[in-house]
């Protein structure tokens, strides 16, 4: 898959795919609700070895029943369709899907 930025028009399009992800300042970023700590802790670490395995890591924030994330491909300055990629695996995670 090819690590070139995508330009705004590219990014829309590739945000009508994704369910609750949003573009803000290069990145894609969407919060995850859960019941509890343990449930978001779980959720993020899972996400976190899928993201791992594919050597792409997000910003991460965990608290008390949510996980928010931001991707964005860092050496490229801005989203790239690996960012993409990326955000369908992590939904494909949550325990909505």
């Amino acid at each position: 898959m090819e690590r070139r930025k995508l330009e705004p028009d590219e990014v829309s399009g590739r945000l009508a795919g994704l369910g609750g992800w949003q573009a803000e300042n290069d990145r894609l970023v969407k919060k995850f609700s859960f019941a509890d700590f343990a449930g978001a802790l779980a959720f993020v670490n899972r996400a976190g070895a899928l993201a791992e395995a594919a050597d792409h890591h997000p910003d991460i924030k965990l608290g008390w029943g949510y996980a928010e994330f931001e991707i964005t491909t860092h050496d490229r300055g801005g989203l790239t369709d690996f960012d993409f990629a990326l955000a369908r695996d992590i939904d494909a995670l949550a325990p909505e899907n």
